[in-house]
């Protein structure tokens, strides 16, 4: 028989654990907490625009996070003054989406490393969000800046839970779901869609968003690609050009599959789509954690 003397003791260790089990674990119907990243003020909102609106109308928290201020990103203007203009786009851009914040980090665009300092910015952001979920660009990308935006999120999946890391800010008891946005790079490995969710009714909202980024969407990338005669000047033909840019883009054979995973028969009159792929760094969901993560399947 146990010792009498210790009953006290181990009840009270009993009830700590149980107490420190309901502060770490939310419940089941608690709002999720989503945190995105991209490299530049524009890049979350391709990424992760139409799903992270789906989201907020549910009552869910999403952050946008620009890793660098975007003051490279233009033909014409560039330092300072970009980056203000460029940071005032994705405020305007944020409240069209109806997400919660969207924060832009003051790294120089092009400039963007994988260096400690950029990683402890990115945990520091998880844990002060208290993320379920992390998306982030995976890291093989054509731009050395989405590359290591992929790189330092990746490299912060565990460590939000490491409390010797980054100790000013208290570390996550569990750690999030870590989610890669879509892109079309093949090498050294092709994008894989556990999760696709469709937009179709939220991508004029979307589509609206990304008209507030006007230095990108009407002068820069129109510019990069030879484009820029074409860009209608009233507000309105603009708009519309942009529409015709953004949306109803062919859908891969594999995001195909997903969409029929999730959505059964109804993926078949899907137009605008938004996939995502399970880091295995972060934690391992499963089925139902996803549909509990993205629910919008039903």
């Amino acid at each position: 028989m146990r010792d009498a003397r210790f009953r006290p003791l181990v009840l009270t260790a009993a009830a700590f654990v149980l107490a420190l089990a309901a502060v770490s674990a939310p419940a089941a119907d608690a709002p999720l907490r989503i945190i995105v990243f991209g490299a530049h003020p524009d890049d979350c909102d391709g990424d992760a625009g139409g799903t992270a609106i789906l989201w907020a109308q549910k009552g869910h928290a999403v952050k946008f996070v620009s890793l660098t201020n975007g003051d490279a990103g233009h033909q014409s203007e560039g330092g300072g003054a970009l980056a203000r203009r460029r940071r005032a786009e994705a405020q305007e851009a944020g409240r069209r989406f109806g997400i919660a914040e969207y924060e832009v980090l003051d790294n120089h665009d092009g400039e963007l490393e994988p260096t400690l300092a950029v990683r402890q910015q990115v945990i520091r952001r998880i844990r002060q969000w208290k993320a379920d979920v992390v998306i982030a660009p995976r890291p093989n990308d054509y731009h050395p800046d989405h590359r290591y935006t992929g790189v330092v999120v990746q490299d912060s999946a565990y460590m939000v839970m490491v409390p010797n890391v980054c100790p000013d800010t208290p570390p996550l008891r569990k750690n999030p779901v870590f989610l890669y946005s879509q892109d079309g790079f093949q090498r050294p490995n092709p994008f894989r869609p556990d999760v696709a969710v469709a937009i179709d009714s939220v991508v004029d909202q979307k589509v609206r968003a990304f008209d507030a980024h006007v230095s990108q969407v009407y002068e820069w990338l129109p510019w990069v690609e030879g484009t820029l005669d074409s860009v209608p000047k009233d507000p309105a033909a603009r708009l519309a050009w942009l529409s015709g840019w953004r949306r109803g883009r062919p859908v891969p054979d594999d995001v195909k599959a997903a969409l029929r995973k999730w959505y059964g028969a109804k993926a078949d009159a899907v137009k605008d789509v938004e996939a995502f792929e399970v880091c295995e760094y972060g934690s391992r969901p499963s089925d139902a954690d996803l549909r509990r993560l993205f629910p919008f399947f039903d």
